[in-house]
C-alpha cells in the first residue's frame, strides 16, 4: 500500500499511519526517510515545513502572570494538594499554539512561554519536568528536534536535533516523542521513526545508552523496538518503554535488562504509558477515536480499570497521555483532538474538571489549540503565592 501522509488532512493521516504501522507496512515517506539516512546521516533530511505545523505562530494568551513562587516540594514529598477536582496546577505543551502554559486548578493562567522563535521551536509535544522542577524536558515530532526549558528564566537552555532535519546520525533525530529529564542530568526521548530510545547527556550531546537500532522496527527489546513513544522514568530509575506496533510496553533497566514486557490489554494506539502512583501498575491512554484509558497489571494484564466513552460529551479523540493522579486517584487525561485536559473521577468516571473547550482552538484564556503533553507541578506553591 503506497501513502503520502502529507498530502492528507491531520485526523486522516493519523488515521493511516496507525492502520500501517498495525498491519506492519511503512507509508513511502517513511522508506524513504530509512534509505535516505544510511546515506546522509551527517547532515539530514530536509522537510517541507507546511502550514499545520507551523500552527498558531507565536502566540500568548495575554494573561497577567503572578511571581513565580520558590521550590518547595518535590515527587516525593510534594506541595499541599488543593484537593478534588484537580490537585495540583498543570503545565500543558499547547501543541499547535507553539506554547508552554501552567495553568492553576481554579483554572488561571498562572505561567507561560511562548515561541521564542519558530523556526527553533514549533510543536511543543511532550513536557516534563526535571526531578528537581527547575526544567523542563520537550519533545517536538515534526520539527526533529528536544529542548530543555529553564522554568524561572522561561528561556532555552539545550536543544539537541536539528530544526527541519530528520536523520538517524549524530545529533539527528526522527520524530522524537516524548522527553524526560532523569535523575543524573540525562536526557531520555523516544526518537519513533529511527525506532530507538537514547539518553543523551546534555553536558556534550553524547549519547550514553541507546535502545532499538534504526532500520530494524520491530519488537525484541532492547536491541530493537517497534516504533518506540513513550520512555517514562520510573521511581527507582527504571523506564517504561512503550511501542506503537502491536501496543508492547516494557519494563528496562538503564542497564538495558528487560524486567518485563507485554502487550497493552485493549489498546489499539498506545501512548506514552506511565506507571501508577503506587508503581505497581500501568496507565496508558489509547491514541485513537473514539480514544480510551486503561490501567493494568502488568503481571496479568488484567485491567483494572478502563474509560471509554463512544460518543458524546465524555467521548475522548486521539488522547495522548494518561496519569493517575497523587492524593485524589482520579485519571488526568490529554484529549488531544477535542482541544481540551480534563480529569476524570475515578468512581464515577464523569469529567470534573476540563480546561479547553471541545472542538474549539483558540489560545485566549479558556481555550487551546491540539494540547499533546503535560506534567504536574508539585514543586511550587502556588495555592499560597496566588492568595498572597
Amino acid at each position: 500500500m503506497h501513502i503520502k501522509l502529507a498530502q492528507l488532512p491531520k485526523t486522516i493521516a493519523l488515521f493511516w499511519l496507525t492502520a500501517l504501522i498495525c498491519i506492519g507496512l511503512t507509508p513511502i515517506q517513511g522508506r524513504a526517510e530509512t534509505k535516505a539516512t544510511k546515506t546522509s546521516n551527517q547532515t539530514g533530511i530536509e522537510v517541507k515545513v507546511t502550514p499545520e505545523m507551523l500552527g498558531a505562530g507565536v502566540v500568548s494568551s495575554g494573561a497577567v502572570l503572578p511571581p513565580i513562587p520558590a521550590v518547595t516540594g518535590n515527587r516525593q514529598k510534594p506541595v499541599a494538594s488543593w484537593g478534588k477536582p484537580l490537585p495540583y496546577p498543570i503545565v500543558i505543551a499547547d501543541r499547535r499554539n507553539n506554547r508552554l502554559i501552567e495553568i492553576a486548578p481554579n483554572k488561571k493562567i498562572i505561567w507561560e512561554f511562548p515561541s521564542p522563535s519558530i523556526k527553533v521551536y514549533r510543536g511543543n509535544e511532550d513536557v516534563n519536568f526535571s526531578p528537581d522542577g527547575k526544567q523542563l524536558a520537550v519533545s517536538e515530532e515534526d520539527n526533529f528536534d528536544v529542548h530543555i526549558v529553564d522554568y524561572e528564566k522561561k528561556m532555552l537552555t539545550w536543544t539537541y536535533g536539528i530544526p527541519d532535519r530528520r536523520g538517524s546520525g549524530p545529533g539527528l533525530l526522527n520524530y522524537p516523542d516524548d522527553a524526560h529529564l532523569l535523575a543524573d542530568g540525562k536526557f531520555i526521548t523516544a526518537d519513533i521513526r529511527n525506532c530507538r530510545v537514547l539518553i543523551v547527556d546534555p553536558q556534550d550531546n553524547s549519547i550514553v545508552s541507546q535502545w532499538g537500532t534504526p532500520g530494524k522496527c520491530k519488537h525484541n527489546p532492547p536491541y530493537e523496538l517497534a516504533h518506540p513513544n513513550g520512555a517514562t522514568p520510573m521511581e527507582n530509575g527504571d523506564i517504561l518503554v512503550t511501542e506503537i506496533t502491536d501496543s508492547w510496553i516494557s519494563r528496562i533497566t538503564r542497564e538495558g535488562k528487560v524486567v518485563w514486557s507485554v502487550k497493552a490489554p485493549n489498546i489499539r494506539y498506545p501512548s506514552d504509558a506511565f506507571p501508577t502512583v503506587d508503581g505497581k501498575q500501568v496507565i496508558v491512554a489509547d491514541f485513537w477515536k473514539p480514544g480510551r484509558v486503561v490501567i493494568f497489571d502488568p503481571l496479568t494484564r488484567k485491567i483494572t480499570w478502563e474509560y471509554f466513552a463512544k460518543d458524546g460529551e465524555g467521548a475522548l479523540d486521539h488522547s495522548s497521555i494518561a496519569r493517575e493522579l497523587p492524593d485524589t486517584g482520579d485519571i488526568l487525561i490529554v484529549d488531544d483532538l477535542n482541544d481540551r485536559v480534563i480529569v476524570v473521577d475515578r468512581k464515577t468516571k464523569e469529567i470534573i474538571w476540563q480546561y479547553g473547550e471541545k472542538g474549539k482552538k483558540g489560545f485566549t484564556p479558556g481555550l487551546l489549540n491540539y494540547p499533546d503533553g503535560v506534567d504536574l507541578d508539585v514543586f511550587r506553591d502556588w495555592k499560597t503565592a496566588i492568595q498572597k
